[in-house]
């Protein structure tokens, strides 16, 4: 179903949605109702579905509304969708194809519901609505709606998740006589209850004061209250069943994805996967009393935000903070502010560059210390480069010593140094994300080899060996789109030239001319500040993470010679 909002927005345009719905996204749009005005005119929306007109009451913030007559200029636009709803669904029931073409008009509200349910629930169509949600306009209707046309949880098939331990699939149904297993989808903090967590029930129930198992961490939790949320009141309730959502409290260590599961019938759902950060910067307390309320409000927001981390560099002790954007960490300093009143510093944005090894080469190892009685041997003989391209994962580690040239106990340590050593990069100390490395021989000393001689030979084996594997820095690249008017169409395109972008596509929108490109973040910083002054302010666009990609040697160089200065 979908909700198209910001219709008193300067540039709404409802019925250019619809087109683009099944234009961009293919589906199949079914218009249930007509906006009256639009941008700063728009009042109410017709209702095709009972040939209603409502215009919602600005006294009382849209809270409010009232049934009027359908204005004149809008009849002939009413009657035309009215008729394309009327024929699309008809497509769902013979009976009512049957009296489509007899007398459109005996077909009863009640079957029109009933058929646009079954067209929604099987995705065949997709009902669209409209309104202003800032001001409350439209959300009555678009809520029935969602009573009327999408599945309960007893429409859903069965979810499918794997036992931990068999490594079966196994499926739970929306039923309360079914184990219990429920996926937490946000974390939140209240001033008054502390963590919330809110999760989705899956199968079976609990109570509050139960206790379940976080499957995550292969411990058990117990949820001391569980509350029905209305907007930001919590209702206590006291179990919670298949189909509810609801958010507990007294979880010890609880994230966004996990999967709570009956004890004694563990299953893992399928969690959410997030993008790595793409940006950071380095924040510090404005006064020494902010110092530790600093600290608590940014491990609350990593908790509540899967995309947000927080890291406190070791060299500098600086702590970096990272997300999405600049707009990301803009509103989340600005959280500490008003919600946890830390009054801190920033730092200009830095881009979280990336190192890849880009040749295979052969290296050998080895690690001597002698420092009076026992010490430390390990030798080493292995291939490093990139990962096969099938291969998921970060580190590809191969084993192929033979003859017990190095002893089998010693080999996960030669694995665990190589992936300590991938957290910094031989050109300017950047994480590498994936690497291969193959052991090919070997040799020990009786007396004194060990395993951290081992990991400590792997350790070092990287940082000789993959200055000569081509290593290139990565650069995060984004996919962005610009809409703009035609005349300001060459600055545009021009200015993200200067800024390495690559223009992917050209399109036209109502006029509005519509650039679609990938450009590396780093030349981004303070793009719409640049784009409002190009086009006389009547540009916008849009961006998000796209993939990371080399750099070329002229800005390698620039970002490895920026961490050595620094």
């Amino acid at each position: 179903m979908v909700f198209v909002n910001k219709m008193d927005r300067t540039g709404a345009d409802f019925f250019e949605v619809v087109s683009q719905i099944g234009d961009r996204l293919k589906g199949n749009p079914l218009v249930m109702q007509v906006p009256i005005g639009a941008e700063g005119e728009f009042k109410g929306i017709v209702d095709l579905l009972d040939k209603r007109a409502i215009i919602w009451n600005d006294d009382t913030q849209g809270m409010t509304y009232k049934e009027v007559e359908i204005p004149a200029e809008l009849v002939e636009t009413v009657d035309e969708y009215r008729e394309k709803l009327v024929e699309a669904i008809a497509e769902f029931d013979d009976n009512l194809l049957e009296k489509f073409f007899e007398d459109p008009d005996s077909i009863t509200r009640e079957e029109m519901v009933a058929a646009i349910r079954k067209g929604t629930i099987e995705m065949k169509i997709t009902p669209v609505f409209c309104g202003s949600a800032f001001k409350n306009k439209g959300v009555q209707t678009m809520l029935d709606a969602v009573m009327s046309y999408l599945p309960s949880p007893l429409d859903v098939e069965a979810i499918t998740g794997e036992n931990p331990d068999t490594g079966e699939e196994e499926s739970r149904k929306p039923s309360v006589d079914e184990p219990f297993s429920a996926l937490a989808f946000k974390i939140a903090t209240d001033p008054f209850v502390g963590r919330l967590c809110f999760f989705r029930v899956y199968s079976g129930s609990t109570d509050a004061g139960s206790y379940v198992k976080n499957m995550r961490t292969m411990k058990k939790e117990r949820i001391s209250r569980i509350f029905q949320m209305h907007s930001n009141k919590q209702n206590a309730i006291p179990t919670i069943e298949a189909g509810d959502i609801g958010a507990g409290v007294g979880f010890k260590d609880i994230r966004t994805g996990d999967t709570l599961a009956a004890e004694k019938h563990p299953i893992v759902l399928e969690s959410m996967t997030f993008p790595e950060p793409v940006i950071g910067i380095a924040v510090e307390p404005k006064s020494q009393a902010d110092m530790d309320k600093m600290g608590m409000a940014l491990a609350k927001l990593a908790e509540e935000d899967p995309t947000f981390r927080v890291v406190t560099d070791e060299e500098t002790g600086q702590t970096v903070i990272s997300g999405m954007g600049e707009l990301h960490l803009d509103i989340l300093v600005d959280r500490m502010r008003r919600e946890f009143k830390v009054e801190c510093n920033q730092g200009a944005p830095q881009v979280q560059y990336k190192e890849a090894l880009n040749e295979t080469v052969s290296h050998r190892e080895t690690y001597k210390k002698q420092t009076g009685g026992r010490g430390k041997f390990a030798d080493i003989v292995f291939t490093i480069g990139p990962v096969d391209e099938d291969f998921e994962g970060d580190l590809q580690f191969v084993n192929e010593v033979k003859g017990g040239n190095v002893p089998r106990e010693f080999i996960p340590s030669v694995e665990k140094g190589f992936k300590n050593a991938m957290v910094n990069g031989p050109l300017a100390g950047y994480g590498i994300d994936t690497m291969k490395v193959t052991l090919k021989d070997g040799s020990f000393h009786p007396v004194d080899s060990d395993q951290l001689s081992f990991e400590q030979a792997g350790k070092l084996g990287f940082r000789s060996s993959a200055k000569k594997a081509s290593p290139v820095i990565l650069e995060p690249i984004m996919k962005m789109e610009v809409i703009m008017p035609e005349n300001a169409m060459g600055d545009v395109v021009g200015d993200l030239n200067k800024r390495r972008g690559v223009v992917q596509g050209m399109d036209t929108k109502e006029g509005d001319s519509v650039v679609k490109a990938e450009v590396p973040l780093s030349e981004m910083f303070g793009y719409v500040t640049s784009l409002r002054t190009i086009t006389s302010g009547r540009g916008s666009s849009t961006m998000e993470f796209s993939h990371y990609a080399a750099t070329p040697n002229n800005i390698s160089e620039a970002v490895i010679e920026a961490v050595k200065g620094a």
